[in-house]
């Protein structure tokens, strides 16, 4: 497998053999997380920041860590963690807020419920099988009706819908990524990702294993998943990550086997993604494991975290979005940032360091795209491997 070993091994043998398992199981009760704790009322300049890490994994995490971060300063404080979840690898929102999301990158993989709550009370609602291993991505549909998710180690994608208490109900799809064949030096299909398009109606995939990127249109009244067409990059590329261009008819890929990011264009009335000519991540010569990208709410910067060479590339968007111009690379004052992700306003960008288990900081200029570090001393978090800033959870 052509990924870095640094990524499979923190699950150990557990991925190892991996089979598919196409029926569901069935959901856990929900159940109070066991350790649940209130903090001090923040205020109104706190946001919260949630954690992702590994649990299985010596020296790793013991669920959802949950801290409060300075929205001027960038200054992070931990208030308590959310156990009872395994190996919750990603995070991602509901739209409401009310909620937040767990992949548990397991072999038999799974997918967990969290109610929020202002007071820094969290409550797990309950877990679904996703049908396959190592799921290392989901998102919600802008719906708020659908879960999406990303089975690694068996290249598939599932789908499960949403009730109005935020619980997750029986899953409703689940594709596999049998075609094209593997590339270079893969073993199989590895989905790494599932996304929503801007248009709403389509649903992007990518799969490093097979150098691919599939749509998909989501049918929002059953949850099925029905192909519309794929984009095959240069065998050996290893897509991971793609991030869109708030105006919605560019995507940016991250490519973390060749070492490069992809401009593609996008069709959104068909979907079609339409991949570009490799481009540079100015890390040198060699792989440094590109990890995600993430793209300004105006579109005129983009950034690309660099796992290997331990740095965040600074592009500038030119064209409308159909061009990176690339800047300069910083360091990220941690090791092996494997996701970094924007607060709310924009203003700062956090990164999260697998390696050294840290969250590092950075100021965002606004005018130049410039990341400035805050000064704060990186924030201990063990084999962080996701940060999801939200806003105040207080008026």
């Amino acid at each position: 497998m052509t990924a870095p070993a640094s990524r499979r091994t923190l699950l150990g043998a557990l991925l190892a053999g991996a089979a598919l398992t196409t029926a569901p199981a069935p959901p856990t009760t929900a159940r109070p997380a066991s350790r649940r704790e209130t903090s001090a009322v923040p205020d109104r300049r706190s946001g919260t920041l949630l954690l992702g890490a590994y649990t299985s994994t010596a020296g790793g995490g013991t669920g959802i860590g949950v801290a409060g971060y300075d929205q001027a300063t960038g200054r992070i404080t931990g208030r308590t963690t959310v156990t009872g979840v395994d190996d919750p690898s990603y995070l991602a929102p509901h739209p409401s807020g009310a909620t937040v999301y767990a992949v548990d990158e397991q072999e038999q993989g799974g997918v967990t419920a969290v109610a929020l709550a202002a007071d820094d009370t969290f409550r797990v609602l309950g877990t679904r099988s996703t049908g396959g291993a190592g799921p290392c991505h989901l998102s919600v549909h802008p719906s708020g009706r659908w879960l999406l998710s990303a089975n690694y180690a068996s290249g598939s994608v599932a789908v499960h819908p949403i009730a109005a208490d935020g619980s997750l109900g029986e899953r409703t799809a689940l594709v596999a990524h049998t075609t094209p064949s593997p590339g270079p030096g893969q073993d199989g299909p590895h989905a790494h990702q599932i996304v929503t398009a801007p248009d709403g109606g389509h649903v992007l995939a990518v799969d490093l294993g097979n150098d691919t990127v599939y749509t998909y249109r989501l049918d929002l009244r059953r949850g099925a998943l029905h192909q519309v067409s794929y984009a095959l990059l240069r065998p050996g590329a290893g897509p991971r990550h793609l991030a869109f261009h708030p105006g919605g008819r560019f995507a940016y890929l991250a490519c973390e086997v060749d070492n490069t990011v992809v401009v593609c264009g996008y069709d959104p009335s068909t979907g079609t993604l339409t991949p570009g000519a490799p481009q540079a991540t100015g890390t040198g010569p060699g792989t440094s494991y590109p990890a995600q990208l993430l793209v300004t709410g105006d579109g005129r910067f983009a950034y690309l975290a660099n796992r290997g060479h331990n740095s965040l590339t600074r592009y500038a968007v030119e064209g409308g979005g159909a061009a990176l111009r690339l800047i300069d690379a910083v360091p990220v004052g941690g090791d092996f940032p494997r996701h970094i992700a924007f607060s709310p306003d924009g203003g700062l960008l956090f990164a999260a360091n697998q390696r050294s288990g840290t969250v590092t900081v950075f100021a965002v200029d606004r005018a130049d795209g410039g990341l400035r570090r805050t000064g704060t001393t990186p924030f201990a978090a063990p084999a962080a491997v996701c940060v999801l800033p939200l806003g105040s959870r207080r008026g």
